[in-house]
């Protein structure tokens, strides 16, 4: 039996003519409250906030930035403007100055290192070999 897998579950239904129901209820609730706001002030005052309404339920509906709907960058706005911020503050480290040489305690040369004779190295060589026979015996 063959199932139909569903294609382009990502995009919303087309309700109202070319508009989803999200962009209808944005543009028709921006439009009731320019109409609100018309009805309730005079014209020379309501003009301007009728204009910022319209504008803003256009962005609401339409507008998306990076990818994102415009909801979306306003609710992050309206969370960073009203949420408490932590300031950190990091020092910036000191450079580390290298220590002044002490005049009193001062070793001109570290001791020389000891030359191996091959003797040395066959009795060291010896040894480790009789150690270790007699460690796991």
């Amino acid at each position: 039996m063959r199932f139909e897998v569903p294609q382009f579950i990502d995009i919303e239904d087309k309700i109202f003519g070319p508009l989803t129901l999200k962009q209808f209820v944005y543009i028709a609730g921006g439009g009731g409250l320019g109409f609100t706001v018309y009805k309730l002030l005079p014209l020379y005052f309501a003009a301007p906030i009728i204009l910022v309404i319209a504008g803003i339920s256009w962005a609401l509906a339409f507008y998306k930035l990076n990818n994102q709907p415009f909801i979306n960058i306003a609710q992050a706005f309206i969370v960073y403007i009203t949420k408490d911020k932590l300031y950190v503050w990091k020092k910036v480290p000191q450079k580390k100055q290298p220590p002044k040489p002490d005049p009193i305690k001062t070793d001109p040369l570290p001791p020389p290192i000891k030359k191996a004779s091959t003797q040395n190295i066959k009795d060291l060589a010896r040894n480790l070999d009789i150690l270790d026979k007699t460690r796991y015996q």
